[in-house]
């Protein structure tokens, strides 16, 4: 019996949070996206992916938007 080989592709996995390293300079917030994050199947906890890991500031989860600001995205506050 032969098998048929079919390709399927999988599912965009888009994350459940954002993650922002934010920093403050005097009264301005400066906000740059360093990662993202997945909850898990059994729904207790998350897995946080940082594509670089901050030294000062702080690090928010935010749920993405519809309109994904530009990833450099600075001033906001």
């Amino acid at each position: 019996m032969a098998r048929e080989k079919t390709k399927t592709t999988p599912a965009l996995n888009a994350p459940d949070f954002l993650a922002w390293h934010v920093t403050q300079k005097g009264e301005k917030s400066f906000w740059n996206k360093v990662g993202a994050a997945w909850a898990h199947k059994d729904g207790h906890g998350y897995t946080l992916q940082l594509e670089t890991c901050p030294i000062n500031g702080r690090i928010v989860l935010r749920a993405p938007l519809e309109d994904t600001p530009p990833e450099n995205e600075e001033g906001r506050s």
